[in-house]
């Protein structure tokens, strides 16, 4: 699945908005598994789709990034606008996995499972730098792996500059989708989540099928954060154009240099 719906000949480009996602790993039985919830139908991006949680960056985010106590020292050489990627991949992951990646201030381990979940409860509409303050968390911005970068093509109505991490999910931290933007959740191993959206199962979205491909090399979470860690990230915007046949769907072109093994794809 590509979703890619051309925006009408001489409409205005639309600007990109920043948004955050994260590849959510673990050991399992069938080796490494990523955490991916199918989203709600009735919403206007990817509906259906089988994606990594995450979404666009709020303003809160931003709150919190020029907050550099809230973000541990290991983050200090960041500047406010790279920090505020990272946080808001950390509360999408929250919102969208119930995964709190954050430390009591002051100590080096996360927080458990079980406050967590309390957590959860006492956090209600209130913003993300609100109650992160209330429970004196700094976040663990550190334990977040830039994986890719990718934006989507111009040609697009709705449009998003979208960093990717990669993060080993809490031993003692219950994954679950929320309920209302993800309607239901699951821990899959990439080769199998791949060859489930090929036979029709789930639906894929380029970039995120892509991104599958790449972590799937992988056969554990050591090595794949390690992978992202030395692999140098390339920014990717498709260029899509109609395909030559004739036929229908598009033909994209991404960097070769961003390491996902081709250049060139059809829809």
């Amino acid at each position: 699945m590509l979703a890619m719906d051309p925006a009408a000949p001489g409409a205005e480009i639309a600007r990109p908005r920043p948004a955050a996602t994260v590849l959510l790993v673990r050991d399992g039985a069938e080796g490494l598994e990523v955490f991916m919830v199918v989203r709600h139908h009735q919403i206007d991006f990817a509906s259906g789709a089988l994606v990594f949680p995450g979404g666009s960056l709020d303003k809160d985010d931003h709150v919190i990034a020029a907050d550099s106590a809230r973000c541990g020292a290991a983050m200090a050489t960041l500047d406010e606008a790279a920090r505020a990627f990272r946080i808001g991949a950390v509360r999408e992951t929250f919102e969208e996995s119930g995964v709190l990646l954050a430390r009591p201030r002051g100590s080096t381990t996360l927080v458990s499972g079980e406050r967590v979940e309390a957590i959860a409860k006492r956090a209600g509409e209130r913003k993300f730098s609100e109650w992160l303050a209330e429970e004196d968390l700094e976040l663990a911005l550190d334990l977040l792996t830039p994986f890719a970068h990718w934006v989507t093509p111009t040609a697009l109505p709705k449009r998003f500059d979208t960093h990717f991490f990669i993060a080993a999910a809490p031993a003692d931290q219950l994954a679950v989708h929320d309920g209302s933007e993800g309607v239901d959740s699951v821990w899959i191993n990439p080769a199998r989540g791949l060859a489930d959206a090929k036979a029709g199962k789930y639906t894929m979205v380029f970039a995120t099928r892509l991104n599958v491909e790449m972590l799937g090399r992988e056969n554990d979470v050591a090595a794949a954060i390690e992978a992202a860690r030395v692999r140098k990230i390339v920014t990717v915007m498709p260029d899509a154009q109609p395909r030559a046949d004739g036929g229908k769907g598009f033909t994209l072109r991404i960097p070769l240099e961003a390491g996902y093994g081709g250049d060139t794809y059809t829809s």
